[in-house]
């Protein structure tokens, strides 16, 4: 005679089923009311915002990629780990509310889901998501004072760099801070001008590069760094071209439509340049690791 091995009964299994929920049950509960608002405001703010509009590029191109990287076949859950990430997410919410600042309540947010990630799948899905996870912190919008901050040597430097082309030109040019005099007109080169909308962007664009399609940390820094200085370059020739319409065509091409267009357009040529500079950062980097490996 043979033992027969009992078939669990629907109770067991129904219990079963159960146990397996309940944390899943228990995380939608505290999630959804904590991060409900913090979810909505920052879907508006890329709505509506124009300094914070990449990220209605940016969130997509994160999801798309976890969606197309999957889940790591070695995967554990860390559930200790991850109920102490939420945790401090929770009290992240919480101080920001009192607080009523809203880069740390968008940042909670952030907090809480690598911390759902760890608690179900481990840190090492976190690591293996690390691009999708870097894109959605750049799609925070930054605080006011640190924008504020950051805004305003950029606004200098692309006065500096304009009035510098400017003079180049034999334009007169009398420079005061943000401010460009030319005879019979002045040019206010302001925060929404200063660069910083296309800096972010730029950066952002070069994050998403280098980890598509770089290998190395070196080169995908390198894409970083320079960025920084495209970005600032591109900004001058902007506030250059804009004082040499004024100046050798029309005053109203200072602003309105023409004003937007010539933005958009040095807006292509910077991600033309940054798309040139990843190209090359890869062959270089092609051949360093082709080298490597003969040399093996």
């Amino acid at each position: 005679m043979t033992a027969e091995t009992p078939k669990p009964t629907a109770v067991a299994s129904l219990a079963s089923r159960w146990r397996e929920l309940l944390p899943l049950l228990a995380m939608a509960a505290t999630f959804i009311p904590l991060f409900i608002r913090p979810t909505i405001l920052l879907g508006l703010d890329w709505w509506n915002d124009p300094e914070a509009g990449h990220g209605l590029l940016l969130a997509p191109a994160a999801i798309w990629l976890v969606w197309r990287d999957g889940l790591r076949s070695d995967t554990r859950p860390a559930r200790a780990l991850g109920l102490l990430v939420i945790a401090g997410a929770i009290l992240l919410r919480l101080a920001s509310e009192l607080a009523a600042e809203m880069f740390t309540m968008r940042f909670s947010l952030m907090a809480a889901l690598v911390g759902l990630v760890v608690f179900f799948w481990g840190v090492r899905q976190v690591l293996a998501w690390w691009l999708p996870v870097t894109l959605l912190v750049l799609a925070i919008p930054l605080p006011e004072l640190i924008r504020s901050t950051i805004a305003m040597p950029l606004q200098f430097q692309a006065s500096e760099l304009g009035a510098a082309l400017l003079q180049w030109r034999d334009v007169p040019v009398n420079l005061s801070g943000n401010i460009i005099q030319l005879p019979g007109h002045r040019l206010f080169v302001t925060e929404a001008c200063s660069g910083l909308r296309s800096l972010t962007a730029l950066l952002s664009l070069s994050f998403l590069i280098g980890g598509l399609w770089m290998e190395k940390p070196l080169t995908r820094g390198a894409l970083i760094v320079l960025a920084i200085p495209i970005a600032v370059l591109i900004n001058g020739i902007r506030v250059f071209l804009t004082g040499f319409l004024v100046y050798f065509v029309d005053p109203s091409l200072g602003e309105g439509f023409m004003h937007l267009t010539e933005g958009w357009l040095l807006f292509v040529v910077s991600f033309s340049l940054i798309g040139l500079l990843a190209w090359g950062l890869g062959k270089l980097e092609s051949l360093w690791i082709a080298r490597k490996a003969s040399h093996a």
